[in-house]
């Protein structure tokens, strides 16, 4: 006799916790061949709310951390990632990637971990500078996280372009909001558990599914996110994002033209996107003025 498979629930992941939705909804989650794979949550307002609530609280504790201990985490989820690549990789062909392109993906999203671990402590000494000034003081420019990010990730991969705009955006010191893809939500969900398990403090990273045709202009809108990132090329979509994210100034970036399986997919520089630049002044004190035993 046969029987009907129970599909798994896959829930958000908000603050270090996994919750449902707040709105109750699902979708069911279906290959081309129209297999139904996962129940999934169809994300509503209240919950992109709670995410950027979660990332805030997070931010001074992340951002606070010594580089180098950042860098011990990042290397720590892809030690976790490696270690679930068999789950991985199944999820991937499952969502029609073949076994080879669901290997690739799975490696390459390990090495871009490793890759921005390695930039943690590095990009501060890289991208800061001693600037030139004719008063007498020190000037220096240092980059300092910008605070909450919200990402629409690419929607036509699963996993690896979810990781390749994650694992910047923490190096950097920040937190994040993610929408995953729509239509390949599994990867991003498991992806969740191996961060729950990887050190990584609640509200760092925050993981939503669902509609972005629905939640992208939350995620542009909300007056505590400091930058927006979105990954597709819909061209009225990015109008509105630039046209929300004035509402309280954000950064917006567009990475829509980035084939993240090359190697423009990862880059110093993907951090330095999300990073303010700080500029101190500090007098230095004349000769004539100098004290006695100085």
């Amino acid at each position: 006799m046969s029987r009907i498979e129970i599909l798994k629930t896959y829930k958000i992941y908000i603050g270090g916790q996994f919750p449902r939705t707040e709105s109750g909804r699902y979708y069911v989650a279906k290959n081309k061949k129209g297999q139904a794979l996962a129940n999934v949550c169809l994300s509503s307002r209240k919950d992109v709310r709670d995410a950027v609530v979660s990332a805030r609280n997070a931010v001074g504790g992340w951002s606070g951390r010594a580089a180098f201990n950042r860098s011990q985490i990042l290397y720590r989820i892809a030690e976790m990632l490696e270690g679930r690549r068999a789950q991985f990789i199944d999820e991937l062909i499952k969502q029609d990637s073949s076994a080879k392109d669901a290997e690739t993906e799975v490696n390459l999203s390990i090495d871009r971990l490793i890759y921005y671990a390695g930039w943690c402590d590095k990009y501060q000494q890289v991208f800061s500078a001693v600037n030139p000034v004719a008063s007498s003081h020190f000037n220096f420019s240092v980059p300092e996280p910008t605070g909450v990010v919200s990402i629409v990730a690419a929607q036509n991969t699963a996993l690896l372009g979810l990781v390749s705009v994650i694992a910047p955006a923490i190096a950097g010191g920040n937190t994040c909001v993610v929408l995953a893809s729509e239509d390949k939500p599994l990867c991003s969900v498991t992806f969740a558990e191996v961060i729950n398990s990887s050190d990584v403090p609640g509200g760092v990273i925050n993981i939503l599914t669902g509609k972005p045709s629905e939640l992208v202009k939350y995620f542009a809108n909300h007056m505590d996110i400091n930058a927006v990132v979105y990954c597709e090329n819909d061209t009225a979509t990015k109008k509105l994002i630039q046209e929300k994210a004035s509402l309280n100034v954000k950064r917006v970036l567009f990475y829509d033209t980035i084939n993240w399986k090359n190697d423009e997919g990862q880059s110093p520089y993907f951090i330095t996107d999300t990073q303010e630049i700080k500029t101190t002044w500090h007098p230095i004190e004349t000769v004539g003025s100098a004290k006695a035993g100085y």
